[in-house]
């Protein structure tokens, strides 16, 4: 046509064209972009070194951790546009698949044994942690264990023990891994979808204790982790054997002031730091981007934390509450812990920096773990404030009086 223009749509319009963007919950989505990216540019800084050193490659961790990226990108962009409900059928071969591969990682010549533990499984050039597809499998599989006995919940035979055997058996395989961290989230994960679904307070209680008691167990049992606890408790007792990390991890923290030495200034990089790049990338981001840095990085995770919680709310049903509720407690109660841990606030766990450590697996699970979570995101905001979420506050019932049918498309068109 004369006169026509042939206009390409920018970067902002095709942002706004995105149903994604158009129809998601944009706080979060900005909260998971803000902490990918900025994971990114942290694991390149504070990996450098060690790729000279191991593989003469200032880049390797860093070109590693860009494919994952992709890999990832394209599960949570899969997974976002992908109802959630269409979980269901497959949530029996994920939980058959995850157990799988806990189990394989135990065997020889499958599992590859790293400072004490066996997390890694081996398949030809590939390695992956079984333990971070338990997460996103187990969860999914507990909500829709939960909704199916919402009824049952309540009762102490017919709910808590079947959900305490069923517990145990995730985090026990996961416990033969040596991974007290991971064991941990998964517990915290279960146990915050039993109260949401209606569980009784007391009952939450009591799981808590047996959780806590189990712990102490698990502490007792090996020594190196009573080990971490006395240099928790007193780093400086030994400086050079098991304080040392928390020192430096301190160290690095207060050496970044309020606006930190600079991007790719550190200092404790240069091998002072352990796992620099991965489990004690928070002290890397306080020494080079200060307190400012570290107070975004929080900023994001609560704000994240927030956001998805939002999200199990207004969740169309009772599977999607609980599964939103899973997601957002597990990336939020990881970060946490690692948090905690590398300020030495809690003894040191091994677990990594959601979005942001050095690690392919991980951050390819939880970028599909966040498709999903925007995949209820953008179904609750068709449907509106339906709170589906019962948290026993000392009323006689504990459970919600929304029948979970409310999630039906034709529930949606009786009710109006």
């Amino acid at each position: 046509m004369r006169g026509a223009v042939l206009e390409l749509p920018t970067g902002r319009r095709m942002l706004r064209q995105s149903t994604l963007w158009r129809q998601g919950d944009k706080l979060l989505i900005l909260a998971a972009t803000f902490l990918t990216a900025f994971g990114l540019v942290m694991v390149f800084s504070a990996s450098e070194v060690q790729g000279v050193i191991a593989f003469h490659n200032a880049a390797y961790f860093f070109e590693r951790q860009l494919i994952w990226l992709g890999l990832g990108l394209g599960l949570l962009w899969v997974a976002a546009h992908l109802d959630y409900h269409r979980l269901r059928p497959l949530v029996a071969p994920v939980a058959i698949g995850c157990m799988a591969l806990l189990v394989m990682v135990l065997l020889p010549h499958f599992g590859v044994e790293a400072n004490g533990a066996r997390r890694w499984l081996q398949l030809g050039p590939i390695s992956m942690q079984p333990a971070e597809f338990a997460k996103v499998g187990g969860l999914l599989v507990m909500a829709l264990w939960l909704e199916r006995r919402r009824d049952r919940i309540a009762s102490l035979e017919d709910g808590v023990v079947p959900f305490l055997a069923l517990m145990a058996l995730v985090t026990g395989l996961i416990m033969l891994e040596r991974d007290l961290g991971t064991t941990l989230i998964v517990a915290a994960i279960f146990l915050s979808q039993f109260l949401v679904a209606g569980g009784r307070k007391r009952h939450f209680l009591m799981l808590g204790l047996v959780v806590a008691l189990s712990v102490f167990v698990f502490i007792r049992m090996e020594p190196y982790r009573l080990q971490r606890i006395m240099a928790f408790l007193n780093p400086w007792a030994d400086p050079l054997n098991t304080g040392f990390q928390s020192i430096q991890s301190i160290l690095a923290l207060g050496s970044g002031g309020i606006f930190g030495v600079g991007l790719g200034q550190s200092i404790q990089k240069y091998q002072w730091l352990p796992f620099a790049h991965t489990d004690f990338i928070f002290a890397i981001i306080g020494e080079e981007t200060g307190l400012l840095g570290t107070t975004a990085v929080l900023s994001g995770f609560a704000l994240f934390a927030y956001r998805g919680y939002r999200v199990a709310l207004k969740a169309p049903d009772a599977f999607g509450s609980l599964v939103a509720c899973g997601i957002t407690t597990w990336i939020a109660f990881q970060a946490l812990i690692n948090v905690a841990a590398v300020t030495v606030t809690l003894p040191t766990t091994g677990i990594p920096l959601p979005f942001i450590s050095y690690g392919g697996s991980s951050l390819a699970i939880t970028l599909l773990s966040v498709g999903i979570l925007m995949n209820v995101a953008m179904q609750g905001e068709k449907v509106g404030w339906i709170r589906h979420a019962s948290v026993d506050l000392g009323r006689r019932y504990g459970r919600t009086p929304v029948s979970s049918d409310r999630g039906r498309p034709g529930a949606v068109a009786q009710r109006s």
